[in-house]
């Protein structure tokens, strides 16, 4: 038997579309099938190295919530790892209500929202600290110096104005009823010299009084010592000096005119009388003003009060005078404080050699203060002052802050003194303190720093009192539906509580029943119940 084979011409374009549909298909079997192979794991693999975990300390408060919402649903608690983020639970927290920590997810039995988890080793699982990227330092400009060992500049700069020294101020008036016959000086502000004479007054009173003495003086005969003490006296009623009686009776003659002399040198402030006018008795003449010293007031800031006494020396100059300098000291403390300034006056007298300081000018204090040791010293941006104490942001490693209370003393220049709290070569923040507080207050950490051991031991030691219906009991927790506690700000809400232990509370609770409670707060767990007592029976017994 005979075979033939016939030979089919298939064209080459033919062949190369069906050799490109095979390739194809063989393509789309191993795309499929990619997901179930080894190949399809290491693609997982490199996916999941080539993304990082997202640090949980970064997260916002809604992303917060989303995540204690996703623990609810997986059932995950403090001190699980959360698969997501591959960290330790530590615990919840309220944000809205900084410093009480929660073991399980739930909703804040405070506010209208859920918990937020707090992670080990995220930027902020530190409780007593900030956290801080180095991409918000820098858009924040924060600066941060550090703590030095120094001598604060002891001496307090014033500037003040120049006054006569009130207590160099002698007043010349009348002792008898006269006329002005002559004035040796002229208008106010002439400068006289001491013994200089300034104005004669010719007293008519004066010319009889010592007309009487002098006629005994000439009579003769026995018991006239009686008249002549008489007539002394008469003179000295007038208003006769015992100087000018003492030239009536040496020189044997009238002395009808007085003659006022300058008991010191200086200027003449006021002059109230004119030649030809009458004087009468007690009537001031004129005022003279000493010029060996001026007064100085300074007006100096009321933080450095306490750093002045009477006393202190002083040293001035004027730009009047710029190569002179006056030589003082304090002479008194003004009790007074200008509530718009914050700063006392303070007196000072300075020598006036030469009559150079007058009034009105303008002069510049430099006060020497003792000498003091070595302090820390800060900038004094770095302080925050709340009203109750001073803190201090410290700069830790790795961008970490935290609040420190200080203890400050003296301040110049721009530094400020740390008697307590801060050690040498600590780092403070100078810029941007004030915002790095805020998120710390909203994280509870300058609320339980400003908490003090007495407060602390109270918090934790207060009882509380309420009535409540029982929700549901779970091991050691019993959630209850309770009204307002006004002693506590809260509303009326559904919370857990731990339970006392179980031989101090009724046996066989259940959920409905009525109870009252006397419970305490704990920092960082739910509230304690130290007394439980039955009201009515709900559901079960």
């Amino acid at each position: 038997m005979k075979i033939q084979i016939k030979t089919i011409q298939v064209p080459a374009y033919w062949v190369a579309l069906i050799l490109a549909l095979v390739a194809l298909g063989f393509w789309w079997l191993g795309a499929r099938m990619a997901p179930s192979t080894t190949g399809g794991a290491t693609a997982g693999a490199a996916s999941t190295t080539s993304t990082p975990m997202e640090d949980p300390g970064t997260w916002s408060m809604a992303q917060g919530e989303d995540a204690t919402r996703r623990h609810l649903r997986e059932g995950l608690k403090a001190g699980d790892i959360d698969p997501q983020t591959g960290r330790t639970i530590l615990f919840y927290v309220d944000p809205m209500v900084p410093g009480k920590n929660f073991d399980a997810p739930s909703k804040s039995p405070f506010m209208d929202m859920m918990l937020v988890p707090r992670y080990a080793g995220a930027s902020d699982a530190d409780a007593g600290s900030v956290s801080v990227s180095p991409r918000v330092q820098q858009n924040l400009g924060l600066r941060t110096s550090t703590v030095m060992e120094g001598v604060l500049s002891s001496g307090i700069s014033a500037v003040g104005n120049i006054a006569w020294n009130e207590r160099l101020q002698t007043t010349l008036s009348s002792r008898a009823m006269g006329y002005v016959e002559k004035l040796y000086v002229r208008a106010p502000l002439d400068t006289v010299a001491k013994d200089q004479p300034l104005l004669d007054i010719y007293v008519p009173d004066w010319v009889a009084a010592q007309e009487d003495y002098l006629a005994i003086t000439r009579m003769q005969g026995p018991d006239l010592d009686v008249l002549r003490q008489s007539a002394l006296q008469r003179m000295r009623q007038v208003g006769m000096s015992e100087a000018q009686i003492r030239q009536v009776t040496d020189s044997a003659s009238l002395q009808a005119r007085l003659t006022l002399r300058a008991p010191q040198a200086g200027v003449l402030t006021e002059l109230m009388v004119r030649e030809g006018g009458t004087v009468m008795p007690g009537m001031l003449l004129l005022r003279l003003q000493g010029t060996q010293t001026v007064w100085a007031e300074a007006e100096v800031p009321e933080s450095q009060i306490a750093e002045l006494r009477p006393g202190m020396a002083v040293r001035a100059s004027s730009p009047a005078f710029p190569d002179a300098t006056f030589e003082g000291r304090v002479q008194a403390l003004l009790p007074q404080v200008d509530a718009s300034t914050r700063t006392l006056k303070a007196r000072l007298e300075l020598r006036n050699p030469g009559t150079k300081l007058m009034p009105g000018m303008l002069v510049q204090m430099q006060f020497a203060g003792a000498a003091r040791k070595a302090t820390l010293l800060v900038p004094s941006d770095a302080v925050i002052r709340t009203g109750q104490r001073n803190m201090v942001m410290l700069a830790e490693e790795n961008g970490y802050y935290r609040p420190i209370e200080v203890k400050t003393g003296r301040e110049a220049n721009g530094k400020i003194e740390i008697l307590a709290g801060l050690d040498l070569g600590q780092n403070v923040v100078v810029s941007g303190q004030f915002l790095i507080d805020s998120e710390a207050s909203l994280r509870g950490l300058v609320e339980r720093f400003n908490q003090g051991p007495a407060q602390a031991a109270q918090a934790a030691t207060q009882a509380y009192a309420t009535d409540a219906v029982i929700e549901k009991i779970e091991g050691e927790a019993v959630t209850l539906t309770h009204p307002p506690v006004p002693a506590l700000k809260w509303p009326g809400m559904t919370m857990d509580f731990r339970l006392p232990p179980a031989e101090q509370r009724p046996a066989k609770l259940a959920a409905g029943e009525k109870v009252r409670i006397e419970f305490r707060m704990q920092d960082g767990d739910m509230p304690l119940i130290t007394r439980l007592e039955r009201l009515s029976s709900g559901g079960g017994q």
